[in-house]
């Protein structure tokens, strides 16, 4: 299961990766800056279902929902696989 923090992350890869601020990202998504950066750093706590899908729409993502456990790593376990590489 993907969780806020992990969340953030990836937000703030896919934010670098198109070489935007903070600061554009938020004003795209409409959303305060301070909380893009809670976000990205792992301090939000909670944050409403149409902000996360107005920053991801920003960067050209989308959630999507599927069955747990389908016989498929999760996003978190490639994470996990990936870390613990050499």
């Amino acid at each position: 299961m993907l969780d806020l923090a992990t969340l953030g992350q990836l937000i703030a890869q896919h934010r670098s990766a198109r070489r935007l601020t903070q600061a554009e990202l938020a004003r795209r998504a409409r959303i305060g800056r301070s909380t893009l950066d809670a976000l990205e750093n792992g301090r939000a706590t909670e944050l409403g279902f149409g902000k996360i899908s107005r920053i991801l729409a920003s960067i050209g993502l989308t959630l999507k929902v599927t069955e747990a456990n389908r016989g498929r790593p999760t996003l978190e376990d490639l994470l996990a696989e990936r870390d613990e590489q050499p």
